[in-house]
């Protein structure tokens, strides 16, 4: 007799038990030929032999790790570092970006920075803050911020300096504290925005420079070459920050007078808070785009929130003592983009940490603002696919690249991921590649 007849000729109720355990068995085999399938895979592919890799992949209906590999290893994350970033903002900053703390006494408007990047800053919705100070009646008073942060992180690379991710914090951002360069054709001045640069331009001696910008490492002269280039491109350069160079742009964009002050007389407080985006707007530049400038501000923002005083540092540990204290592994965290080499995770605290998000955020929202594999921000070129299957944050550093984020399988599941890599030494493409193949395995089985 055939086991069908077997069990038919059981009770339903032994019956149902019976095909129940049937499914589990067949489940956990289906799951260890998956499992062994990638360990195969990160084994034995050549993508993975020199370099050091880790995956963990988690379930978050059933609250099961699906599988683990070196998941409790530490990490470089480079911008995986953003999430931490996103989850600071969920849990301190609310709806909307404070652009800047005010008060008006008689004839006196005084104001200071919170840390907003958005003022005047082309990459986002316009904040309101040039209208609010250009109709002010009174009579404007900026207040220098007791800022104790240095304009890099701790771990970044000095040399980046000239480079468009790599631009400096402060306490009120202006332009996204950069200079945009459009150049149209071989040997014509490019158009520059903010125009007050247009006077620290520097034009080079010899045509044959490559074509470019290059800033001075201590001070705004930009050094532009065009020679040798017929078609349209562009650049942006960060230029060196400073409380008088931010009150000349504001004064040149709204045609009025700012006094530069170090205090206010006693019993005068900034109590009024003015707002301007929405914090999505900047969450969703921050991690589809991986815009380190935002990410940084972001923690200083988030700091000033907590102890009115703009420093990364007490944005981390106050995370870290208040609402971080159940992840699997103690991150080291220095940073808000993940310039820094500082910075060490692992991909089982990563899991841990997107599924924090993942119970706070809806899940449109949340991937409305992750980039998208094979539509959008820093995955618009990879893991395509007819049906998007990969929403997560990327993280690049030279010989580091980690990927981490939710994960829809074909059977409709939502899985949590991170999938980090370490001291490799082959093109990153490479290993992209690799790590695709792993990551179709996982949509296909689980």
């Amino acid at each position: 007799m055939n086991i069908k007849k077997r069990l038919l000729q059981h009770k339903p109720g032994i019956l149902t038990g019976s095909l129940l355990l049937i499914f589990i068995l067949t489940s956990c085999s289906s799951l260890k030929r998956t499992n062994n399938q990638i360990d195969a895979s990160l084994e034995a592919s050549p993508v993975f032999q020199q370099g050091f890799a880790g995956l963990a992949v988690y379930d978050p209906e059933t609250n099961k790790m699906l599988y683990e590999y070196n998941s409790g290893k530490y990490f470089t994350p480079a911008s995986n570092t953003k999430l931490f970033t996103f989850y600071t903002g969920l849990k301190i900053l609310g709806d909307s970006v404070p652009a800047l703390k005010f008060t008006k006494v008689n004839d006196s408007l005084i104001f200071k920075g919170t840390g907003d990047p958005s003022f005047l800053n082309p990459d986002l919705p316009e904040s309101g803050v040039i209208e609010f100070l250009a109709n002010a009646k009174e009579d404007l008073y900026y207040l220098k911020p007791v800022y104790n942060e240095k304009y890099f992180g701790p771990g970044w690379s000095w040399d980046d300096y000239n480079a468009y991710y790599s631009v400096e914090r402060s306490a009120m951002p202006i332009y996204g504290n950069r200079v945009d360069f459009s150049f149209k054709r071989s040997g014509e001045i490019p158009e520059i925005r903010p125009e007050l640069f247009r006077d620290s331009i520097v034009l080079p001696e010899d045509t044959e420079t490559a074509p470019g910008v290059r800033r001075a490492i201590s001070k705004n002269s930009f050094k532009i070459s065009n020679h040798n280039k017929e078609e349209e491109f562009s650049r942006s350069v960060p230029f060196k920050t400073s409380d008088e160079l931010l009150v000349s742009l504001i004064e040149d964009s709204i045609h009025k007078d700012i006094q530069i002050i170090s205090k206010i007389p006693t019993g005068i407080a900034l109590d009024q808070t003015l707002y301007s985006i929405p914090t999505d707007s900047l969450y969703k530049r921050m991690l589809e785009k991986s815009d380190n400038f935002i990410a940084e501000q972001i923690l200083l923002m988030a700091a000033g929130k907590v102890s009115d005083t703009l420093k990364t540092r007490i944005a981390i540990d106050y995370m870290k003592e208040n609402h971080l204290k159940d992840l699997p592994d103690k991150p080291v965290w220095v940073d808000g983009s993940g310039l820094s080499r500082y910075n060490l995770f692992t991909p089982r605290t990563m899991v841990k940490l997107l599924e924090k998000i993942k119970k706070e955020v809806p899940q449109e929202r949340l991937f409305g603002m992750m980039a998208t594999g094979g539509k959008s921000g820093t995955l618009e070129n990879y893991y395509k696919a007819d049906v998007p299957y990969i929403f997560a944050k990327t993280g690049t550093l030279s010989n580091n690249h980690s990927l981490s984020g939710l994960l829809k399988t074909k059977s409709g599941k939502i899985l949590i991921f991170s999938f980090m890599n370490s001291n490799y030494t082959i093109p990153t493409s490479a290993l992209k590649d690799g790590m695709e193949n792993i990551l179709k395995i996982i949509r296909d089985n689980y």
